[in-house]
This record gives structure tokens, sequence and C-alpha cells, in this order.
């Protein structure tokens, strides 16, 4: 069983190498392509590389009462917990909570033999030779790697939301 501990350890140690050029837009969905890096544990010189899609549907104001209700759809039990504890830490907020429902799709991995360091500069290499403004480069934890997606996804949200509120007063929706 994983304590509270294990938890913060992971999204402690979750590091954003490059992060998308592009915001969440306020009006509409939005997918970002992620690339989470991790060693192995267990093993010397092996990465963990996975390769998916995050899905951020249209952004919606919510009370911390409805933002306890989150919807996670793909995710395991561990990033489960991760956001209970979220949970517990929102409730005594007073002000409304930005928040979305979150898939994750298309996951791919591939175990490389080489340093954390070369995988990461590779990976970052093609992202920025393809033209990929959508993409995020995330160094985590390979056993919590959901906890650093997650992670990832809250910061994320934090980052695009002066932003979208900005939008949503504009248009007189606030």
């Amino acid at each position: 069983m994983w304590s509270e501990d294990d938890f913060q350890y992971a999204a402690e140690n979750t590091e954003v190498i490059l992060a998308p050029a592009q915001q969440i837009a306020t009006f509409g969905s939005t997918s970002f392509r992620f690339y989470l890096i991790s060693e192995l544990m267990d093993q010397v010189n092996e990465v963990r590389v996975r390769d998916g899609q995050i899905h951020a549907e249209r952004p919606q104001l919510l009370t911390p009462d409805h933002y306890a209700r989150l919807l996670l759809e793909g995710f395991g039990e561990k990033a489960q917990r991760y956001v209970e504890q979220l949970r517990e830490r929102t409730r005594n907020f007073a002000v409304l909570r930005y928040g979305f429902r979150f898939r994750k799709t298309d996951v791919t991995e591939k175990t490389v033999r080489d340093s954390i360091s070369a995988v990461i500069q590779r990976t970052k290499a093609q992202v920025e030779n393809s033209g990929e403004p959508l993409s995020a480069i995330i160094q985590g934890v390979d056993d919590a790697w959901e906890v650093c997606l997650l992670k990832f996804t809250i910061d994320l949200i934090e980052r695009s939301s002066g932003n979208n509120l900005g939008d949503l007063r504009n248009r007189g929706l606030l």
C-alpha cells in the first residue's frame, strides 16, 4: 500500500523538461502529447519512455464540492489516491476552483538502455525538430508515473487558468 510520503515523493520528483508552447484553450478541448521519462529503479542505465495523449475538455469553473467529483477516465488506483489527497487540500478553499475532466489515451512505452540524461536530450531534440507545439517532456518516478502525469496536468491548469479566466470575464461569463 502506498503512503502519503510515496505520493509526495512522486509529485516532488516530477520535472517538466519541456512544457507545451500553448496553454489549455478556454472555449474548446485541447490535446497534449506527453513523453514521460523515468529510470527503472532496479536496473542501471535502463529508462522507460511513455508516450501518449492527455485530453483536456472545455474548461469549467467548479466549486470545491464539484471539484471533489473530478472524473479521471483511464487512470489507475495510484492516480485516484493522488486526486483524493488534492481533494482534501482544496476542501478549505472558499473560492471557485478550476477543473477539467482528463483522459489519457494511446499510451505506449518502451525501455531504452542509456542514461536518463541522454534519453531526455534525444527526446527533446525529436520534439523540437518535429515542431510539436502541444508536446511536453516530463521526467518522473517510474512506479508512480500516473501521479507524475497528474502533477503535470494540475500545473498546466494553474498556468492556463489566468488567461482562461480573463477570456471568460471578457465574454461576460463571470
